[in-house]
C-alpha cells in the first residue's frame, strides 16, 4: 500500500510541476529533479538554474520538471526513488547516501576537510571521482559534488567551545549513521529526524540543537528557535548530484554532455551563491542569536576527540580510500 501511494503521490507531484509549461513540442526526455530544500537556498537555486540550462542548450529536447520542499519525500525516500526509476535526478547528501553505500560516508568524517580549498581539490579531483563511482553498484551514476558550506552547531544549552560542551545535548542528525556516531562519540545525544520536521522539533523541545550549514539555518529558521550558534566548520555538507542509471544511458552522448556541463555549472552556482550569503546570513541573524568561532586550540581538540570516529569507520569507508583522502587533505596515518 505505501509503495502504491508513494507511487501516486510522486506522479502528482511530478504532473504539478509540469503544469504550465508551453513548448511547440513535447520534449523527447523528461527527467524530474527532486531535493529536500526551498528555492530559496543557493542549492535550490542551483537547480532552477541547472533546468533552464538543458532545457535551452538542448533546444528542447530535455524537459526538467524540478519537484523541491521534499515534495515527493525526504532524503533518504528521494535515494529510494532514483534507484527506482521513479525520479531521475537528486542531490542527496553524502551522508544519507551512506545508508545506501556506506564508503560515501567518508566525507562526513568530523574535521576531515578544514577549508574551501581543501574542500575543492578533493571533491573535484580523481579522489572525488573515485567516491562518486562507489554509486555504480546501487543504479544510480554519480556526477559531481554540489554542497551548501560547512556545517556548524546550534542548540539551546550552552555555547560550544569545545568537546566537553556537548555532554548530554539533544542533537539532531540526518538518519545517517556516521553523523549519529560523531555525536555520540562526543558524549552527546544523538537523534535523528527528517529535515522538514527540525524546526518543529527544536521549537517543543523535542532535540536542543543541531547542525546544518548557515543557508539552511537561515532559510528554515533554525535561528528563531535556537540560542546558540557556533562556527564549528566540522564537515563540509555536501550534496552528491545523482541520476538514475537507466535515465543517464538513455541519453545519446550530445545530450549528455550538455548534462554534464549544466551539472557542473549547478555545482559552482551552488557553492559561489553559497559563500555569497554566508557573510550576509551572519549579519541579519547576530542580533537573534549568540554567536561564537572556535579558537584553534579547540579545533584542535574537536581533532583528536573525532579520531576514535575515523578509526570506526576505517574499514567501513575503507584504508584504501581514506588514506587517499588523507593524503589530499595533509592528515598524517
Amino acid at each position: 500500500m505505501k509503495s502504491k501511494l508513494t507511487k501516486v503521490s510522486l506522479a502528482a507531484a511530478i504532473a504539478t510541476a509540469s503544469l504550465g509549461m508551453t513548448q511547440a513540442q513535447a520534449a523527447d526526455y523528461t527527467f524530474s529533479f527532486a531535493h529536500v530544500l526551498i528555492e530559496d537556498t543557493p542549492n535550490g537555486q542551483a537547480a532552477l538554474r541547472f533546468k533552464e540550462e538543458v532545457e535551452e542548450k538542448s533546444d528542447g529536447r530535455i524537459q526538467i520538471d524540478v519537484l523541491p520542499a521534499a515534495q515527493v519525500g525526504g532524503d533518504v525516500e528521494i535515494i529510494e526513488q532514483i534507484q527506482m526509476g521513479l525520479v531521475d535526478i537528486g542531490i542527496p547528501p553524502t551522508a544519507t547516501l551512506g545508508n545506501f553505500e556506506p564508503r560515501m560516508q567518508i566525507l562526513d568524517l568530523p574535521f576531515l576537510i578544514a577549508d574551501y580549498d581543501t574542500m575543492v581539490k578533493v571533491l573535484d579531483g580523481d579522489v572525488g571521482r573515485e567516491i562518486l563511482d562507489t554509486l555504480n553498484d546501487d543504479n544510480m551514476y554519480g556526477v559531481n559534488f554540489w554542497g551548501a558550506g560547512f556545517r556548524h552547531m546550534t542548540n539551546n544549552v550552552r555555547p560550544i567551545h569545545g568537546p566537553e560542551d556537548l555532554e548530554a545535548i539533544r542533537m539532531r542528525t540526518m538518519q545517517a549513521p556516521i553523523i549519529i556516531s560523531t555525536y555520540e562519540n562526543l558524549d552527546a545525544n544523538a537523534t535523528a529526524m527528517a529535515f522538514t520536521e527540525v524546526y518543529n522539533g527544536l521549537q517543543q523541545g523535542v532535540v536542543e540543537g543541531q547542525e546544518n550549514p548557515l543557508a539552511n539555518i537561515y532559510t528554515m529558521r533554525f535561528h528563531e528557535v535556537q540560542d546558540y550558534l557556533s562556527l564549528t566548520s566540522h564537515a563540509y555538507h555536501a550534496y552528491a548530484a545523482v541520476i538514475n542509471q537507466d535515465s543517464w544511458d538513455s541519453l545519446p552522448e550530445d545530450l549528455q554532455q550538455i548534462m554534464l556541463e549544466a551539472f557542473d555549472n549547478g555545482r559552482d552556482t551552488s557553492r559561489q551563491l553559497t559563500l555569497d550569503d554566508e557573510g550576509r546570513i551572519l549579519e541579519e541573524i547576530e542580533d537573534e542569536i549568540a554567536i561564537n568561532e572556535i579558537t584553534p586550540e579547540a579545533r584542535e581538540a574537536f581533532i583528536e576527540a573525532s579520531l576514535p570516529v575515523h578509526a570506526e569507520y576505517e574499514e567501513i569507508v575503507t584504508t584504501d580510500l581514506l588514506h587517499k583522502v588523507y593524503d589530499e587533505v595533509g592528515i598524517d596515518y
